[in-house]
Order: C-alpha cells, then sequence, then structure tokens
C-alpha cells in the first residue's frame, strides 16, 4: 500500500501543501457560485406602464372587454327569459375600470395617485363609459332586469359626482347606487361588497351576475355568476 505524504511545509508562503489546500477551497466557492441562481430584477415600472398602455392603444383591451361584455349579455338575455313568475332579477355592476374608465385621469397623471387629485376627476364626473360594459347595462335595463352599483367609492363625498357621471353616460337607471362608507375603512374590499350584496339580496332580489374588473368585487357568493373586467392598470385584493 503507498503511504501518504506527509504534509510538507517549505518557505515563509506556506508551501506546495498549503497552496494546494487553498486553490481547492477557491475552486469550491467559485462552484458554489456559478450554481447559486442569480437574483432576477422586477419590471421596471416604466417598461411596465409602456405595456399597459400598448394593450390599450392596440385595441386589444377592447377587445377583451367585447368578450366579457358578450358572455354576459347571452347570461343576461337567457336568465331574463327563464326567470319565475315574481322573480326580481338584479345585476350588480362595479363602476371605475367596469363601467366608467379613468384612464384619461391616468394619462393625465403617469398612472401616479394624487388623493386630491383623484377627488377633484370623480366630482367632476367626467370619465367615460367603457362602451362595450354600457352594453351590458343596456341589456339588463332592456330586460326589466334590476341594476345596482356598488363601488368603493366615498359615501358622501363622491356621490354627486358619480351620479352626475353616470346620468351624462346613459347609466342612470337603477336600483341602488351603494358606496363605501367612513365606518368601513379598514373592511377588506371583497367583505364590503359582500356584505352589500348580501343586503341586495335580503331586501328580495335575486342577483343574477356580478360584475367587476376585480377579484375582490366578485368574490364571497351572492351571485348567480360573475363576470370579470380585464384591468392592467392596477389591483385591489
Amino acid at each position: 500500500m503507498k503511504r501518504l505524504q506527509p504534509f510538507q511545509r517549505t518557505g515563509r508562503d506556506g508551501g506546495p501543501g498549503l497552496r494546494a489546500l487553498a486553490g481547492l477551497l477557491v475552486g469550491v466557492w467559485l462552484a458554489g457560485c456559478a450554481t447559486t441562481p442569480a437574483v432576477r430584477d422586477p419590471v421596471n415600472l416604466s417598461e411596465a406602464k409602456r405595456a399597459a398602455l400598448a394593450y390599450v392603444d392596440s385595441g386589444d383591451y377592447d377587445r377583451a372587454l367585447s368578450e366579457v361584455a358578450h358572455e354576459a349579455r347571452a347570461w343576461i338575455r337567457t336568465r331574463a327569459e327563464q326567470a319565475k313568475p315574481g322573480e326580481q332579477l338584479a345585476v350588480v355592476f362595479d363602476i371605475d375600470e367596469t363601467v366608467l374608465s379613468n384612464l384619461p385621469h391616468m394619462r393625465e397623471m403617469d398612472f401616479g395617485y394624487v388623493a386630491d387629485e383623484w377627488n377633484a376627476w370623480v366630482a367632476r364626473g367626467e370619465a367615460p363609459a367603457l362602451t362595450a360594459m354600457r352594453d351590458v347595462y343596456d341589456e339588463a335595463v332592456a330586460r326589466a332586469v334590476a341594476v345596482v352599483f356598488i363601488t368603493g367609492r366615498l359615501d358622501p363625498r363622491d356621490r354627486a359626482g358619480t351620479v352626475s357621471n353616470l346620468q351624462a353616460q346613459g347609466m342612470g337607471r337603477y336600483a341602488q347606487l351603494v358606496l363605501a362608507l367612513p365606518e368601513e375603512k379598514g373592511v377588506p374590499t371583497a367583505e364590503r361588497k359582500r356584505r352589500a350584496r348580501a343586503a341586495v339580496a335580503a331586501g328580495g332580489f335575486v342577483i343574477i351576475a356580478s360584475v367587476g374588473d376585480q377579484w375582490s368585487d366578485l368574490e364571497g357568493g351572492h351571485a348567480e355568476r360573475v363576470f370579470k373586467v380585464p384591468n392592467p392598470f392596477y389591483l385591489i385584493p
């Protein structure tokens, strides 16, 4: 059997043994570095904003809205035709980015949020309708299905501007306009809207559809079907 050579040390630099050991340790360290996955940067905010606007300007946003609107209108027609005697059918709509578009304001603000500027925008009542979703509203009205708006806009601050805006955009006929109350501050959006739908149902309505741009508009039941409207601009959990 070959005998192991004793560790040799010659000279002030530690000799070949230490140099070999040091080289081995460096090699192991480099190998570890090579296998460590690189940390990826998040999507740059400027790029994300450009992507959202490209989605709109390409027409893809309108096409996606139209697809959802087509499905919602078909369901409202079918369900209204199948209504039982005495049923009071209703459709629940969110407002912002569901039937009204705040994109002009978002473009002006470069997608920033300043509370006073937002409040002034709502008060002026200048948000244009999302045409495809207004067609869903029109379908409900034509089928004698009650319309209920449930929004995160604040009561009483935003009520007058919202009423004016809906009226100006041809959506002034509705059974209820439910805004958020100051005492509901801190209540998660999904829970607040679930409670509002439950109250509508308790009032005798059968909610056949709930339409919103956020999943938090739709979660929690109290609707036969839900229709999620695309929103590439912001997220409300």
